[in-house]
């Protein structure tokens, strides 16, 4: 056997055993043995890498960093399920859509709500050419390289048969085996660590680089189809379900056919009782008819379809006692009450705080030091006071009074109009925002500063030793000092010097989304990076011009410019640029400039490249004035066709378009 054919061989291998372990629950092999094939394959490649594939199972480990994420126009909106309170009310409103006797029976898939983030995948000749976010339902992002780290996420799909074009719905999670490791890990760190796993599997899915999110543990079950070309296709949603099940892709084990409500209700009944022992988190069940072409008569409603529903779990409560209302600033300067609790245990949880969110919320459930409380896990994760149980309030007690001033800085404090949070306006001289704003600034998505942790920067703040975030750049002066501090040592001291003097060389977004800008996240700072170009640009524009970026609204806009502004603030900026690095001042990348075959045009990228990936292409192309678009119509200048392309291939061909291959590209963009 030739060592390519030794190749293919390991990747069917691994491939097969893959979905025997994640799909079927089936394994034949040991991980042992799995990990001894994988690390033979690895070997081999590593030899070989003009024999490296994008669906090779080593591939899973994530690409290099991006700067933001495309959006992705959905061409069958992912509409939400509406949460029926009367548990019958589907049933009734099936039969009568569909005019049957109220006798009739009616099958329906009944699966559970698994408190995940919805995505769509997209398969074309059973080849996975697209991944995107749920979004709005209309419009998501595109997050390919990051769900194409998950194991049981298929980039072929297996057997034969597939349709030309396949779009498959589902949900990632993060079981709770690996939520526990990953707050274990952020503990460990000194970060902060994820409330839940739902929150904990979408910020592993919009991580910009990949090899984050590949060491996540993120898990998927499909659980529909949204879109799919014409030819024979199953009339059922469990035979569909199994259809996609051969072809390798995850269906939840728990899903089952029932009939009529009394099916679903006992179903949903059964899957109460269980959800303890489930390895994720659900909070109900979704229950939808069966039969398609019924689904197809029913249609839908505003945005949700009229054939199915979904049933939510009573939340977990236990009662307690306040023991005192603590205010917490953070780092935008927001007052948020939070509740000092007697330890009691919710849904297997000892809570000891829970949250009041705002001092609206405080009012109107009134809750007091002393009082008897309901505390429930919101979303069956967040610890919150569901009510006060004032039956049993001492007569003397007294509302809490809403500050006046920040309890870290005794600053004033205000409510901004449109806004319920109350906020200090003292900004970086709070000593609470100042806090925060440096763990932000540290954090690993911004500057990612290693080892500066909460205990670290309260050590440092106590000492004098940095009073805000452009003092990190000051230590090197006193690397003594820091080794003789509490936690650290020389060691300890010499790798945190170095970590700071590393963050030098972060590029502008990084440094944008490190500043900790309200309504400026990590999408938003790269946006900004790369149509600007430097910093001095963005804090001299206007905020017109700052809405000129894509995907920067109004609201952002005027947070950036308020920002800039802020004489504090620019004090800041200034000591912080008259810092000597090489990535903060520009972006890196070339600003826009205007091509005389490409400003303006549409583009429309599909397959492989091979000397770039798709997200890299786009941004050059959209460097010289082009509009990269997902979809190809009879406006689309050109199509960039790579390796293995899809059906866009076609649809250019009968459009017309103009067809350029990777080395057209190239000279294009040179």
């Amino acid at each position: 056997m030739s060592t390519k054919e030794e190749l293919h061989r390991l990747r069917e291998w691994l491939v097969r055993h893959n979905y025997l372990y994640h799909v079927l629950d089936d394994p034949e092999v040991s991980d042992t043995e799995y990990d001894a094939r994988f690390r033979e394959l690895e070997a081999l490649e590593a030899a070989h890498p003009e024999w490296i594939t994008p669906d090779s199972p080593t591939q899973r480990v994530g690409a290099s960093p991006l700067t933001a994420f495309a959006k992705v126009v959905h061409r069958v909106p992912m509409l939400s399920i509406r949460v029926e309170k009367d548990e019958g009310e589907l049933h009734r409103r099936v039969l009568d859509g569909l005019g049957l006797p109220m006798d009739t029976e009616v099958a329906y898939a009944a699966e559970p709500k698994i408190d995940g983030v919805a995505i769509a995948l997209l398969y074309e000749h059973g080849r996975l050419v697209r991944v995107a976010t749920r979004g709005d339902g209309r419009e998501g992002e595109e997050v390919t390289q990051q769900a194409s780290t998950i194991a049981t996420l298929p980039r072929k799909l297996h057997g034969s048969g597939h349709p030309e074009l396949l779009e498959v719905r589902g949900e990632v999670f993060m079981t709770l085996a690996a939520f526990a490791t990953l707050r274990a890990r952020a503990s460990e760190q000194d970060e902060k660590p994820p409330k839940n796993p739902r929150n904990a599997a979408a910020g592993s899915l919009r991580q910009l680089d990949p090899r984050v999110t590949a060491q996540r543990s993120l898990e998927f079950h499909c659980h529909g189809i949204g879109e799919i070309s014409a030819g024979a296709w199953p009339q059922r949603h469990d035979t569909m379900m199994e259809r996609l099940r051969e072809w390798g892709l995850p269906v939840c084990p728990d899903a089952e056919v029932v009939t009529g409500a009394d099916g679903y209700l006992a179903y949903f009944q059964n899957m109460e009782k269980k959800r303890d022992g489930l390895s994720y988190e659900i909070d109900g069940v979704v229950i939808k008819v069966n039969d398609l072409a019924w689904r197809e008569r029913l249609g839908f409603v505003s945005n949700a379809p009229r054939w199915a529903a979904a049933l939510k779990f009573p939340p977990r409560e236990a009662e307690t006692v306040v023991e005192g209302i603590d205010v917490q600033v953070g780092r935008t300067g927001a007052l948020t009450p939070v509740a000092r609790l007697l330890a009691v245990e919710v849904g297997g949880v000892t809570v000891t705080n829970a949250t009041l969110y705002n001092f609206e919320e405080l009012s109107r459930k009134d809750v007091r030091v002393g009082d008897r409380v309901r505390v429930r896990r919101a979303g069956d994760v967040i610890p919150e006071v569901a009510e006060s149980l004032p039956e049993h309030r001492d007569p003397t007690s007294l509302p809490f009074p809403v500050p006046v001033v920040c309890p870290a800085c005794g600053s004033p404090v205000a409510r901004v109009e449109g806004e319920t949070i109350l906020r200090c306006g003292n900004g970086f001289a709070c000593p609470a925002q100042r806090k925060e704003a440096i763990l932000h600034f540290a954090s690993r998505r911004a500057m990612n500063i290693d080892g500066l942790g909460e205990k670290l920067v309260d050590v440092l703040l106590n000492e004098g030793l940095i009073g805000d975030v452009a003092d990190l750049y000051r230590l090197q002066d006193a690397p003594e000092r820091i080794a003789g501090l509490a936690r650290m040592g020389e060691k300890s001291a010499e790798n945190l010097l170095a970590a700071i003097e590393a963050s030098r060389e972060r590029d502008l977004s990084r440094f944008l989304f490190a500043l900790g800008i309200r309504e400026v996240g990590e999408a938003t700072a790269a946006s900004l990076a790369r149509h600007f170009g430097a910093i001095a640009t963005i804090m001299t524009a206007t905020e017109e011009e700052l809405q000129g970026a894509p995907d920067v609204g109004p609201v952002a806009a005027r947070r950036v410019l308020e920002f800039f502004l802020e004489p504090r603030n620019a004090e800041l900026l200034n000591r912080l640029l008259a810092e000597p690095t090489t990535g903060w001042h520009r972006t890196g990348r070339p600003t826009r400039q205007d091509h005389p075959l490409l400003s303006g045009a549409t583009v429309v990228l599909t397959g492989t490249l091979a000397t770039l990936t798709r997200q890299e292409a786009k941004a050059r192309l959209e460097a010289l004035g082009a509009k990269v678009s997902g979809s190809v119509s009879s406006r689309t200048r050109y199509l960039i066709a790579g390796a293995s392309p899809g059906s866009k291939y076609t649809q250019a061909q009968a459009l017309g378009v103009e067809i350029l291959d990777e080395e057209q590209l190239k000279s294009l963009l040179a």
